[in-house]
């Protein structure tokens, strides 16, 4: 077991990974929603780099049609 196994490194403050470009980002922008049939859903999150290119959801692909 190294020092890195025992000590992680702790980032401080709200903090996502891009769904595109997968990095660490300190300024997430919620970018799409997914719905969950048990518990709560998920966020998914961009950068705002990439946030421009993917939109602010919800997407006709993310809303789930009512009958």
């Amino acid at each position: 077991m190294t020092a890195e196994d025992l000590f992680p490194v702790v980032i401080a403050g709200h903090v996502a990974l891009c769904v595109e470009c997968k990095t660490l980002t300190r300024a997430p922008i919620p970018v799409r929603y997914i719905q969950s049939n048990s518990g709560p859903g998920t966020t998914l999150y961009a950068c705002p780099e990439h946030a421009v290119t993917l939109g602010a959801g919800p997407t006709p692909d993310d809303v789930i049609g009512t009958r």
